[in-house]
C-alpha cells in the first residue's frame, strides 16, 4: 500500500512498526490526530493474513478513535494498535512488556487499553513497563470495559428504539447478535433482564452455547444471522459485515451493535438510510468501554463512569437529530458531530501558552 499517500488523504500524525525479535513482537501503533488530548485506544491482536492488512487496520482503526472520543466528549485523540499473531496461542509476558516499551518511547503521546484479543491480565504486563496505559487490574482501575461498552451499546440501542417505536422500551423487541465475546455476551445479558427476545451466533461454538445457556436465546449458523427476522441487528464481532452481500438480506429495522467499522464502504451507509434502516453509527454507541477506561486517568470512580456511559443515549439521540435536520445518513451526521468539536477545541488551541 501506498502508506505515505493514505497518512496524507486522512491527516495522521505518526504510523510506528515495532518488533522484538526475543519475544516475537510484532506490532504497529498509529496516532491519527492529537488536537484534544493524547491518544487513546486499544490494542487489538489478531492473525493478519499479511502486514498490509494489519497496517490498513491500524490505520482505520485509530481514525475511528478519533472520532469516537470527540462524540464522547472525552479530551482525548485517537490512536490504536495491532499485534500481528494468534490471540489463543502466541501471548506472554515478554511480548507483552516488549510492547509496553514501545508505548513508553512515546512518553504519553499514545495511552493504550485491551481490545479484540487482549484481556485485563494483558494489559497488567503492559503495566510493568509503562504507565501509559488504562484498564488494567491495579487497585484503582477500571479493569475490564466490556461491560461497560455492552451498557452503552445498550443505552444507544434504546434511543434507536425510541426513534422507531416511539418508546425505548426493548420489551418483546427481537434483538440478533452477531459476536458473543464478552461485550457481545454482557449485551444479551442486558436485552434479556428487559424482555426483549434473542438470535445469536459465533464462530466459536462454546460462546453460542454459554449464552444460550445463559439467556434462553436461540441460536443460528454464523452466515444465517443476516437473514434472520428481527427487528434490531446487533453486530459485535468485526467489521464490514454491512456490506453489498448482506443488505439485502436484512429485514431490521435497526443496526446497533458494538463492532467497530461495520460499514464496509460509506455508501452501505447510504444504501441503509434510502431503505429506512435506522443505523446507530457504531464509533457513537460502542463508546462505553473508552468512557470507562478514561475516567481512569481522572482516578477511577465508578459510579462517575457509570453516569458518563448513560449519556451514549443523549448522543445517539443527537446524532439522530443532526441527521434528521440535514436530511443526511446517520453515519454523515455522527461525523459532523465529532468534527465540529474537533474543531472549537482546535481553534482555541491556537493562542500559545507556556
Amino acid at each position: 500500500m501506498e502508506i505515505f499517500e493514505y497518512l496524507e488523504k486522512y491527516d495522521y500524525e505518526q504510523l510506528v512498526v515495532c518488533q522484538d525479535k526475543t519475544s516475537g513482537l510484532k506490532a504497529i501503533i498509529c496516532i491519527h490526530d492529537t488536537t484534544l488530548g493524547p491518544a487513546l485506544g486499544g490494542t487489538r491482536m489478531w492473525n493478519y493474513a499479511n502486514e498490509d492488512e494489519a497496517i490498513l487496520d491500524a490505520l482505520r482503526l485509530a481514525r475511528g478513535m478519533t472520532y469516537k472520543n470527540a462524540a464522547a466528549g472525552l479530551n482525548l485523540g485517537g490512536g490504536k494498535t495491532v499485534i500481528i499473531g494468534d490471540s489463543r496461542t502466541q501471548k506472554s509476558e515478554a511480548l507483552f512488556r516488549a510492547f509496553g516499551r514501545y508505548v513508553q518511547s512515546l512518553n504519553g503521546r499514545y495511552i493504550t487499553a485491551e481490545d479484540v484479543g487482549t484481556t485485563v491480565k494483558d494489559m497488567d504486563w503492559v503495566r510493568l513497563e509503562t504507565k501509559f496505559v488504562t484498564g488494567v487490574s491495579a487497585a484503582g482501575a477500571s479493569g475490564d470495559p466490556s461491560p461497560m461498552t455492552a451498557r452503552g451499546v445498550w443505552k444507544g440501542m434504546k434511543a434507536a428504539a425510541k426513534e422507531v417505536y416511539g418508546t425505548d422500551s426493548l420489551n418483546g423487541k427481537t434483538v440478533a447478535i452477531q459476536g458473543l465475546g464478552h461485550v457481545g455476551f454482557y449485551l444479551a445479558k442486558h436485552l434479556k433482564e428487559e424482555g426483549a427476545k434473542l438470535i445469536v451466533t459465533d464462530i466459536h461454538e462454546d460462546a453460542v452455547k454459554h449464552t444460550v445457556e445463559e439467556t434462553g436465546a436461540t441460536a443460528v449458523a454464523p452466515n444465517e444471522i443476516f437473514a434472520v427476522r428481527a427487528d434490531i441487528f446487533a453486530p459485535c464481532a468485526l467489521g464490514a459485515v454491512i456490506n453489498d452481500e448482506t443488505i439485502p438480506q436484512f429485514k431490521f429495522q435497526i443496526i446497533a451493535g458494538a463492532a467497530n467499522n461495520v460499514l464496509k464502504e460509506e455508501r452501505h451507509g447510504d444504501k441503509l438510510h434510502e431503505l429506512g434502516i435506522l443505523y446507530a453509527p457504531d464509533y457513537v454507541i460502542n463508546s462505553g468501554g473508552v468512557i470507562n477506561v478514561a475516567d481512569e486517568l481522572e482516578g477511577y470512580d465508578r459510579e462517575r463512569a457509570l453516569k458518563k456511559v448513560e449519556m451514549v443515549y443523549d448522543n445517539i439521540a443527537r446524532v439522530i437529530e443532526i441527521s434528521k435536520q440535514m436530511n443526511i445518513p446517520t453515519y454523515q451526521a455522527a461525523d459532523r458531530m465529532a468534527e465540529e468539536r474537533i474543531h472549537k477545541i482546535g481553534q482555541i488551541h491556537t493562542n500559545y501558552l507556556r
